[in-house]
């Protein structure tokens, strides 16, 4: 769940050589080939009209990789601003009308296996079609793979942290360079800038649309617990973890009325409010920032980013997570090739497409933010983003330099993700829409509900 960028691409010598290989496969008479002979794949992710600027730059960069790769045809496919909210994905995998090479989170992989819609691509990835795919980081590959089969690509990963306003900070005579490290500290925060009164939320949290289980997780990672047992067999999260992770929430929401009366916030719905100046802190990846600017007209200056606060120390865990594609099943040779082409040239190539800086710069598109941490640190490819990224920078870095320099452990999301977020949920609306409810009461029915859902789905 984190805000997908396209940039257009600056030169297309360096994967020029891609374009040698698809030349050379035949295509005549292959249904995946339009009735020229050129090989069609349709690409789901483009921006919508709502996005225009991003939607240009998308169609500049097909229009790029066609002229590079003249024996291929992309069709574009728009599902909406942030290309996948999980009812849609579910229904489009359930109908099978997903796009050839279609988008997903990390935490789709065993939905998407389960659905038998997807190709497995292992046999294609090589250094001919991918050629970073030895730099890109093994937990990311792992997100989209089972054992040593490989069924899609990462093209984005992040981990969370705690973002602030800097300014909500100093007008609460708080220390913007002195950040929240305990979950204390960031209740005694919040209280001071709720007082600042003019409905601002001292600390905001989503509960709706699978975004508060996914908060929940987050929150659990950094006391040090699991949302599954070791097995993945079994809820393990109602526990004294899991209690001092709603408790909390219910101690700000009602004993201190940090955050807010509105709640059953969604991702939309908490970025408003804190581009609109009414948001003291937040749990996020770093390009919330960029949605905070680009989507809901707020300021890069107003925020800074220090590390996942723990409880009575440094946080044991921090969630990671990312986004990728995977390839429809009955796809030809020529069509999967096609597709690992477009993903070298737009996702994974550093200085081009979504590592573009040089061109992200004059667009006012963020460059300096630390994400996507999608290659190995030390990596080439690493090594190349990270000067690139430093020459072009145009946020101030220093605002995330906590987050940088404080790495939390990552862990990623737990196998059917979507599904036990959507239960938690109802633990997280209810601690915060109803001061009777019980936090124990809560976790026994979440626990109780993920247990049904995992062993139904092993079935």
């Amino acid at each position: 769940m984190s805000v997908t960028q396209y940039r257009k691409v600056a030169t297309l010598a360096v994967v020029a050589g891609l374009g040698l290989g698809l030349a050379a496969c035949s295509t005549k008479g292959d249904s995946s080939s339009d009735a020229s002979g050129k090989v069609v794949i349709t690409v789901d992710c483009m921006p919508d009209g709502s996005q225009k600027e991003l939607l240009k730059n998308w169609n500049d960069d097909v229009a790029a990789f066609e002229k590079l790769h003249p024996n291929v045809t992309i069709k574009s496919v728009s599902v909406g601003a942030q290309c996948d909210n999980p009812p849609d994905f579910t229904a489009r995998l359930a109908g099978g009308t997903m796009a050839d090479v279609f988008y997903a989170y990390m935490t789709d992989l065993q939905q998407v296996l389960d659905s038998g819609q997807v190709a497995e691509i292992t046999p294609y990835l090589t250094k001919d079609t991918v050629p970073t795919w030895d730099s890109v980081s093994a937990a990311a590959k792992a997100s989209f793979s089972e054992g040593s089969k490989v069924f899609g690509v990462p093209t984005n990963a992040y981990s969370m942290g705690l973002l602030y306003n800097k300014n909500l900070f100093q007008q609460a005579g708080l220390d913007p360079k002195n950040p929240p490290k305990t979950w204390a500290e960031v209740r005694d925060a919040a209280k001071k800038i709720a007082g600042l009164g003019n409905g601002v939320a001292g600390y905001s949290e989503y509960s709706a649309g699978n975004t508060g289980g996914w908060h929940f997780t987050a929150e659990l990672f950094s006391q040090g617990g699991s949302i599954l047992s070791s097995d993945n067999k079994k809820a393990d999260f109602n526990n004294d973890m899991g209690k001092k992770v709603l408790q909390n929430l219910k101690d700000m929401r009602y004993t201190d009325n940090s955050m807010g009366a509105k709640q059953l916030l969604q991702w939309p719905d908490l970025l408003t409010n804190a581009a609109s100046g009414k948001v003291g802190m937040f749990v996020g990846a770093p390009d919330a920032t960029t949605a905070i600017v680009t989507r809901f007209q707020g300021k890069y200056q107003d925020w800074a980013m220090a590390p996942m606060p723990g409880e009575g120390g440094p946080a044991k865990g921090t969630l990671g997570g990312g986004e990728g594609y995977f390839f429809k099943k009955g796809l030809s040779e020529d069509q999967i090739k096609a597709g690992l082409a477009w993903l070298a040239f737009e996702k994974l190539t550093p200085g081009k497409g979504q590592f573009d800086y040089a061109r992200a710069k004059p667009q006012n598109q963020p460059v300096g933010l630390p994400q996507p941490q999608l290659f190995t640190p030390g990596s080439d490819a690493f090594k190349q983003d990270d000067e690139a990224k430093k020459a072009n920078a145009n946020v101030t870095v220093d605002d995330f330099s906590l987050f940088i320099s404080n790495p939390v452990p990552i862990r990623f999301e737990p196998p059917n993700a979507q599904a036990i977020y959507a239960i938690l949920d109802g633990a997280m609306s209810a601690i915060l829409t109803d001061p009777n409810a019980r936090v124990d009461d809560q976790l026994k029915k979440a626990s109780e509900k993920v247990d049904q859902a995992l062993a139904a789905a092993a079935k």
